[in-house]
C-alpha cells in the first residue's frame, strides 16, 4: 500500500508536468491551409497570388479614379472607395501569409500574429457589412428623393455614418478576438483554415465554449439582420420608384446600378450566412474553407470589377485618366 503510495505521489507530478506544458508550452498554431486540400498546390499557389494582385490593383486604382476625378467626389463612389479600401486591407491580412506558408512550407502562426489577423478580419468584415447597406440606403434616398439628397447626404452626414460602420466593425473584433485567444488549447493546436477564423480556433478548445458559440451567433445574426433590413427595405422602395417611372433609359439605368450593389451583397452576405449562421451539421473543414475562399479572395477582386465595368462613370473616368478624351456623363 505505501509502494502505491509513493508511485502516485511520483507519477502525480509528472502528469500535472506533462500537462501544463501542453496547456502552455506550444506557443505557436499550425495552420493547416487551403493548400493541404489541393492536387495541385502549386498551381493553385499561382492562382491565388494572380487573383490577389488583380484585387490590389483593381481596388487601388478605384480609390485614384474617385481621389482625382472631382466628378467622382459624390457620396456612391465615396462609399465605394471605402469598400475598395476594406477589400484591400481584407485581402492583405489574409493571402500574403497563406502564399508565404506555402512557398517557405511552414504553416506556423504565433499567437500574437494569429489574434492581429483574427481582430483585422473580424473588423473589416463587420465594418463591410454595415458598409453595404449604407450604399443601399444612399441609392434609396438618391432615387427616392433626389432633390433633398445633396441635404441628406452631404460630406459631414457620410464621414459621420461611414466612422459608424468603421466603429462596429472594430467594436466586433475588440468584443471577440480577446475571448477567442483566452480560451485553454490543451490539445492540438493545428487549425483546419487557411487563416485565424474565430470558429476554427473554437474547435481547438478544451473547455466549454457553447456560451461563446451561441454569443457569437446572435452577433452574427445582429450583425446581418440589422443590415439585410436595411437593403431589403431600400431596394423595396426603389423597386415601387423605378416602376413608376416613365422614362425606360431611367429604369435602365437605375436597375444597372442597383444590380451592381446586389450582386457584391448576394457574394458577400451568402457566404457569411453559411459560415456563421448553419448548423455544426452542415460544415466540414474542407467546406468552410472553400465558402470562405468566397469572401476573402474572390470577392475583392470582383468588387471593382462589377462597379466599374456596369459603371459609365467610372469607365470614363479612367478613360481621361489614360488620356483617352472621353464624354463624361453625369449620373
Amino acid at each position: 500500500m505505501n509502494l502505491e503510495k509513493r508511485r502516485s505521489e511520483k507519477e502525480t507530478p509528472m502528469n500535472i508536468t506533462s500537462w501544463m506544458s501542453n496547456y502552455t508550452g506550444q506557443s505557436d498554431f499550425t495552420l493547416v491551409g487551403f493548400f493541404s486540400q489541393s492536387k495541385h498546390p502549386v498551381l493553385l499557389a499561382v492562382v491565388i497570388f494572380v487573383v490577389f494582385l488583380v484585387a490590389l490593383s483593381g481596388n487601388a486604382l478605384l480609390i485614384l479614379l474617385v481621389l482625382s476625378d472631382t466628378r467622382l467626389h459624390t457620396p456612391m463612389y465615396f462609399f465605394i472607395s471605402q469598400l475598395s479600401l476594406m477589400d484591400m486591407i481584407y485581402i492583405s491580412v489574409i493571402v500574403p501569409k497563406m502564399l508565404m506558408d506555402q512557398v517557405l512550407g511552414s504553416h506556423k502562426i504565433s499567437v500574437a500574429a494569429c489574434g492581429m489577423q483574427m481582430f483585422l478580419y473580424m473588423t473589416l468584415a463587420g465594418s463591410e457589412f454595415f458598409l453595404l447597406a449604407l450604399m443601399s440606403y444612399d441609392r434609396y434616398v438618391a432615387i427616392c428623393h433626389p432633390l433633398r439628397y445633396p441635404v441628406l447626404m452631404n460630406r459631414r452626414v457620410c464621414l459621420l455614418l461611414m466612422s459608424v460602420c468603421w466603429f462596429l466593425g472594430s467594436l466586433d473584433g475588440f468584443i471577440f478576438t480577446p475571448v477567442t485567444m483566452t480560451f485553454p488549447f490543451c490539445g492540438s493546436r493545428e487549425i483546419h483554415h487557411f487563416f485565424c477564423e474565430a470558429p476554427a480556433l473554437t474547435k481547438l478548445s478544451c473547455s466549454d465554449t457553447w456560451l461563446y458559440e451561441t454569443l457569437m451567433y446572435l452577433c452574427c445574426v445582429l450583425m446581418l439582420l440589422i443590415p439585410v433590413t436595411v437593403i431589403s427595405s431600400s431596394y423595396s422602395f426603389i423597386l415601387l420608384t423605378v416602376l413608376r417611372m416613365n422614362s425606360a433609359e431611367g429604369r435602365k439605368k437605375v436597375l444597372a446600378t442597383c444590380s451592381s450593389h446586389m450582386t457584391v451583397v448576394i457574394l458577400f452576405y451568402g457566404a457569411a450566412v453559411y459560415n456563421y449562421m448553419f448548423p455544426a451539421s452542415f460544415h466540414t473543414p474542407k467546406k468552410d474553407m472553400v465558402v470562405s475562399v468566397f469572401y476573402t479572395i474572390l470577392t475583392p477582386m470582383l468588387n471593382p470589377l462589377i462597379y466599374s465595368l456596369r459603371n459609365k462613370n467610372v469607365t470614363e473616368a479612367l478613360k481621361k485618366l489614360l488620356g483617352v478624351n472621353p464624354s463624361f456623363k453625369e449620373q
